[in-house]
């Protein structure tokens, strides 16, 4: 198996106020934090977002083919690099920016249920319905993505169902969840101050 890691910092950021992926936890910006996590468990990671942004960052940064159509085209962009060599042996790890609590050991288990699947697309699933936005995709996948994309699809969700998917559902991951946080997201500014307290409190 090959995993590449791609770090998905596209969103406008309209209810946080500013762009959150530049918002600092620890003296580290929520992109950085993010990409050194990926870099934990995957071969190499890359950063999709609009073209131009974040050139400072110091990852490589793959300009998004569909900006401003939602985080299904960050997706997309990711997998279409993946189709070449062997793409049923390559997987492309996809996560937002804005996830503050997860971990190391979370991907690698991840990681790990994704080499031994036979599935197009492994995804964790919470009492909030799937998360898209931290899972792993065959590069096989690309294809069927592009298809659904094409249709007028931009629910990830969506998208992912019309792929072969494995859910982890919360009895398989919930030892690496203590706090009941793993999956939860920064949408504004309030729960960026909330999540900087504790992450600044722990590290």
């Amino acid at each position: 198996m090959i995993l590449r890691g791609f770090v998905q910092a596209g969103g406008g950021s309209t209810r946080f106020g500013v762009d959150k992926a530049l918002a600092q936890i620890a003296g580290k910006s929520m992109l950085q934090r993010t990409a050194e996590l990926l870099a934990n468990v995957c071969e190499d990671v890359t950063v999709v977002a609009p073209a131009g942004r974040y050139g400072g960052a110091g990852w490589p940064l793959l300009a998004d083919g569909w900006p401003g159509e939602g985080p299904l085209g960050g997706i997309l962009t990711a997998l279409s690099t993946l189709q070449n060599g062997e793409p049923r042996r390559v997987w492309g790890m996809n996560v937002s920016c804005d996830m503050p609590f997860l971990t190391k050991e979370f991907l690698t288990f991840l990681r790990e249920r994704a080499s031994a699947s036979n599935a197009k697309v492994v995804v964790p699933q919470s009492a909030n319905g799937l998360e898209p936005l931290c899972a792993c995709w065959r590069g096989s996948s690309a294809a069927d993505v592009r298809l659904a994309f094409d249709s007028g699809v931009r629910k990830v969700t969506e998208a992912m169902k019309r792929l072969s998917m494995e859910v982890l559902d919360e009895t398989v991951w919930k030892r690496f969840d203590t706090s009941g946080r793993l999956f939860w997201n920064m949408n504004t500014a309030i729960d960026f101050e909330q999540a900087r307290r504790i992450l600044e409190t722990r590290d």
